[in-house]
């Protein structure tokens, strides 16, 4: 039976810390910034830390092949 692949985009987009969270990166920079509030664009600079619900999902499919 092949191996499990896993979710090509999830391991694109997530990272697991070692504590086990999921960290991301927020949407609505890469441009047209210049018609977006200076907030929103302060507020999205980093990484953040997934709730623990969604994090399930993405955990699932980002170690599903491994």
């Amino acid at each position: 039976m092949p191996k499990i692949k896993s979710k090509s985009s999830a391991k694109k987009r997530f990272k697991i810390t070692g504590t086990g969270k999921v960290r991301f990166y927020s949407a609505c920079l890469r441009h047209n910034t210049s018609n977006r509030p200076t907030q929103m664009k302060r507020q999205n600079r980093g990484g953040q830390i997934m709730c623990a619900s969604d994090a399930t999902v993405v955990k699932r499919n980002w170690l599903r092949g491994q």
